[in-house]
């Protein structure tokens, strides 16, 4: 029993080791991941680390092909668009239920987070603000008090902040107060005004998201079925990940 009892909690180990590289931006769209170096840099058999790999496909962060490997997933625009659909959705039924279900501690946390992560959001330096803005928009599902639909929300987040690495800068009409806005309609106004804030909170940064990504949609379509593995032909990732950088800059 003992044996198959350990791989869970190692696969668990691989896992969160995979997902916390791919939220830093260690992990770009389209770089391929070898499961034997990862099991051997973790000190781990080959299982735990194929489980943990299946897992993040199964979340949508990776993908992988028959005799290819294993990559972090390029979206299209269609999956782009479809999950910031599912966001508004998920999120603006959870901003509804927080107005009505949030306890006041939850509130003013709330409030201290949304000015704390537009304070970071000009910053050249993305790390912390995507940690306290998925951190944002966890707390606002947690006070929903519906473990179902904090838990969709927590996944649908998962794989759109692997596209915030990319984006740099906040766009020009960005309001420079929109977190801290979005948190005071929730603390302050009505389910049905918080709903619609927090659709069109999310609603506003689909574009943007679309343009940044042009270039990978790009190589998705002309190498989609090949998984590059040499630094040679990785180098289509890095001229694909500065080109987005260059959008990125470009619309600020």
């Amino acid at each position: 029993m003992k044996r198959y009892a350990e791989p869970p909690s190692l696969a668990a180990e691989a896992y969160h080791v995979v997902r916390d590289r791919i939220f830093r931006g260690e992990l770009v769209l389209g770089q391929s991941i070898s499961r034997r170096k990862l099991a051997a840099e973790l000190g781990m058999s080959f299982l735990p680390v194929s489980e943990a790999l299946l897992r993040l496909e199964v979340e949508g962060l990776l993908e992988s092909r028959p005799r290819a490997g294993t990559r972090v997933r390029i979206p299209t625009r269609e999956d782009v668009r479809g999950l910031f659909v599912l966001r508004q959705a998920l999120e603006g039924q959870a901003a509804m239920l927080f107005t009505r279900a949030a306890k006041p501690a939850e509130r003013a946390e709330l409030r201290k987070l949304g000015a704390r992560v537009d304070a970071l959001a000009a910053q050249p330096n993305r790390t912390l603000y995507i940690v306290l803005h998925h951190k944002l928009h966890r707390r606002i599902a947690e006070g929903a008090r519906c473990a179902t639909l904090c838990d969709a929300i927590e996944k649908a987040h998962a794989v759109a902040s692997i596209w915030f690495c990319l984006l740099r800068k906040p766009l020009p009409q960005d309001q420079p107060f929109r977190h801290r806005s979005l948190a005071n309609v929730l603390v302050d106004g009505t389910p049905e005004e918080a709903a619609d804030a927090m659709r069109q909170h999310i609603a506003s940064g689909l574009e943007h998201t679309l343009d940044v990504l042009t270039p990978y949609f790009r190589m998705r379509k002309d190498h989609g079925e090949t998984f590059f593995r040499s630094a040679k032909k990785q180098q289509l990732q890095r001229i694909a990940s500065a080109d987005a950088e260059a959008v990125s800059y470009q619309t600020v």
